[in-house]
């Protein structure tokens, strides 16, 4: 494993423990020889992330679309920027670089993010691991409504596997380097779990 994508909101959200785990979470990718991957923002956590591996000393590359270089949101310190036309060749890029996903709080971008990476891992199209760093318990609420399509059998049990989560950086990232992808043909036996 040598990069980690990480989806997170341009916002800072509204509580410092959001900053702080951006933060710590930048550390510890430098710490684990990892370079980062993300949306190439300079503002909310995206931005704070990337400050804090740069600071490390670490690489940091950034992919973001025309439209927001415009709005003069790019981070202008990076290691490498790439710039696209749409939000869905900076995803598919952000993909094709990384070797593992982390979700940060964040809205609809990173929701939307996460969970066309969980997809593609759920159809087996990679084989990385996906986790979010649960900051405060923010996506808590979303695990429940995941584990209730667990339990009325629009997601399998072996699938649900798929999410790697932790409240800390240190131990979310630990766990990527021990993670294997469960091996399941989705569309065999339909009824089972």
């Amino acid at each position: 494993m040598k990069r980690i994508c990480v989806y997170c909101g341009s916002s800072s959200g509204s509580m410092p423990e959001y900053v702080q785990a951006a933060r710590s979470l930048g550390k510890i990718i430098v710490e684990n020889n990892l370079s980062l991957v993300y949306g190439g923002a300079s503002v909310g956590l995206m931005g704070e992330v990337a400050d804090s591996v740069l600071q490390e000393g670490g690489e940091a590359i950034g992919i973001i679309t025309n439209s927001l270089i415009e709005k003069e949101v790019a981070h202008k310190n990076l290691t490498n920027l790439h710039v696209v036309d749409t939000l869905s060749e900076r995803k598919t890029m952000m993909a094709e670089l990384s070797d593992g996903f982390v979700a940060l709080p964040g809205g609809y971008g990173t929701l939307d993010e996460l969970f066309e990476i969980l997809t593609l891992a759920q159809l087996g199209f990679h084989n990385k691991p996906c986790g979010v760093l649960n900051v405060n318990s923010y996506f808590d609420k979303l695990f429940e409504f995941i584990d209730t399509a667990v339990s009325e059998q629009f997601i399998k049990d072996i699938h649900r596997s798929i999410i790697l989560i932790d409240e800390n950086p240190d131990v979310l990232i630990k766990k990527f380097f021990g993670y294997k992808a469960p091996v399941v043909d989705k569309w065999i036996n339909k009824n089972s779990k």
